[in-house]
């Protein structure tokens, strides 16, 4: 850090004033005074869960991504869960995914008995490279999940291309990803199954909740069954028909979304397609204003994709510290974060499987660079000129 910079340019971290003098958080949701007003009449009817709110969130997000199919679930990692049981993974199995993740994408393998297998990203998009992936195919792969990693599709064409050679199931987690477009197709209808997270900083929000779609009446049927205890009919179902009796025909969990959260999430629906276009003005302005800062590294976006723009990750390249720069970006009032530290390196993992670090290289040299900017729809234009101020001030100070 430089303490002998001129007034103007030094950093709040040395005692200069902070572009910002709030913290502008990396992700927040944004909600409406209807959105509001969607939940409350929800409280007030008779069904606030397992009602008719579920299903109508579910046929219209399906609409949206153009899926013949969609099943909501409690959280994202439900979700993962439910898909990974759909799958047919359990002990013995394996299925390979990406390591720069948050770890539930590998958890919910773990879960099933089965055996999470990393393979390197790729170094432009920090997707899954389909080379590495081909590479770690075995006898008893049953899966690949790839990651739309900060909303850009993963080489979709490759994983089906090799789960179709290979008899593997693909499931996508899209969690960062509603509303990307890979070459002309929407994600959420390419993958065998594609999980939608509605976390708060997402693109909207459930207050948790997430949701698989998918074009399989089987893999569906078994998504409803596995998020309720394994029971294939529902409660309002059977009070419509005056009915009692139910059967459990398979081991499930209570993963259930309540009508509450899909009134929320029904209340946003609208707003999805403005929420993208806000972001990835952001994104360009961004891209146009942060360009050929030395030392810093912009999103590379393929140009067969439509970015959803969960996440805007830069790299802070050496010599430049990134922990250095990211204290000294909190210091000037952004709130920014690191996605992620990669899966295998936290100590479960490491205990478990003996991971040690260098198994990965793409993907630890990514992360040890990684800086997540503030990047949600409900930003203002003065919030971007405070990210663009306060990336400029902080490269030249470091």
């Amino acid at each position: 850090m430089n303490t002998n910079a001129p007034e103007a340019d030094r950093l709040a971290i040395d005692g200069g004033r902070p572009v910002r003098e709030t913290l502008l958080p990396y992700g927040r949701q944004s909600l409406t005074d209807a959105d509001v007003a969607a939940v409350v009449d929800v409280l007030r009817s008779d069904w606030i869960t397992t009602g008719p709110k579920i299903a109508e969130f579910e046929e219209q997000v399906a609409a949206k991504v153009g899926a013949s199919h969609a099943v909501a679930f409690s959280s994202g990692t439900a979700a993962l869960h439910g898909a990974a049981s759909a799958a047919g993974l359990e002990p013995g199995g394996e299925a390979i995914t990406s390591p720069l993740t948050f770890c539930a994408t590998a958890n919910c393998v773990l879960y099933q008995g089965a055996t999470p297998v990393f393979a390197d990203v790729r170094d432009d998009t920090l997707t899954l490279d389909p080379d590495e992936v081909r590479r770690r195919i075995t006898p008893r792969t049953r899966a690949l999940l790839p990651v739309d990693y900060a909303g850009h599709p993963a080489d979709l064409d490759a994983m089906m291309a090799l789960a179709d050679q290979h008899g593997l199931v693909v499931i996508e987690d899209a969690a960062h990803a509603l509303g990307a477009v890979l070459r002309g197709r929407k994600v959420g209808s390419i993958a065998h199954m594609t999980v939608l997270s509605f976390h708060p900083v997402k693109h909207l929000t459930t207050g948790e909740g997430g949701l698989v779609t998918t074009n399989d009446s089987e893999l569906a049927r078994r998504l409803r069954a596995f998020r309720s205890h394994g029971i294939e009919s529902d409660p309002r179902t059977r009070q419509a028909h005056g009915q009692w009796f139910y059967e459990m025909t398979t081991l499930g969990y209570n993963y259930r979304l309540t009508d509450v959260g899909c009134a929320l999430g029904l209340s946003q629906l609208p707003r999805l397609g403005a929420n993208l276009a806000r972001r990835r003005a952001i994104a360009a302005r961004y891209a146009s204003e942060l360009a050929g800062i030395p030392g810093v590294r912009l999103p590379t976006v393929a140009a067969d994709v439509e970015h959803a723009w969960h996440l805007y990750p830069i790299r802070i390249l050496p010599p430049a510290d990134r922990g250095g720069a990211f204290r000294a970006l909190r210091a000037e009032g952004l709130g920014v974060n690191v996605h992620y530290v990669p899966v295998h390196l936290h100590p479960y993992y490491r205990d478990r499987f003996g991971y040690r670090g260098g198994e990965f290289p793409v993907a630890e040299r990514a992360y040890a660079q990684l800086i997540s900017l503030p990047m949600f729809h409900g930003m203002t234009d003065q919030d971007a000129t405070d990210v663009v101020a306060a990336v400029r001030k902080v490269a030249r100070g470091i």
